[in-house]
Order: C-alpha cells, then structure tokens, then sequence
C-alpha cells in the first residue's frame, strides 16, 4: 500500500491485544456479530452462527482470545471494513 501513498498503522492483535473498551469503541453502533470470525474455534465449537453469544459475552471472548476476531479490520475515518475484500481495498485507495 505504501508504493501507492496510502498510510497503514498496523497492529499485531496478539502482542498487542484490544480491550474491552477498544472493541466497544470500534464496534460502536454496528452489530457485534460481524466482528466475530466464523473460521475460528471458539465460534464453531459454541455455535455462535446459531446461538450467538451477548455482545457483553462476545466483546469479553474477542478481547481474551484475539483469534475470534474478523480480519483484517480496515479503519477510514469513521468507516469500518472486515475481512479481506480486494474491491473494498481498491475503492479506498481511489
């Protein structure tokens, strides 16, 4: 991304995990539920697709096991990508 003048910050969610109050402010108003990573787990072993957890239950487990997160998280001002999304990318970098 750099060779096309975008800026990234990046951030290795395993050394440096978000916390509660990170993910309420990242979700915001959005629905929970997107954030969690189908693929992972936790999620398939709860059956979360069929028995989604509380957001409070869901924000606590995403904090403690960053795997359960969907990635990657793509932040444009108030925007909020997830996962990986090639023409979500290439419509940002325009």
């Amino acid at each position: 991304m750099l060779e096309r003048g975008v800026e990234l910050e990046l951030r290795n969610l395993d050394k440096e995990r978000l916390s509660e109050a990170d993910l309420e402010r990242l979700i915001g108003g959005r629905d929970y539920k997107e954030f969690l990573n189908p693929r992972n787990a936790i999620y398939r072993a709860r059956r979360m697709k069929d028995n989604p957890p509380s957001r409070a239950e869901a924000i606590k487990l995403m904090a403690k096991e960053p795997n359960l997160i969907r990635r990657p998280v793509v932040i444009k001002g108030a925007q909020v990508f997830l996962g990986y999304d090639e023409d979500v990318y290439k419509k940002l970098l325009r």
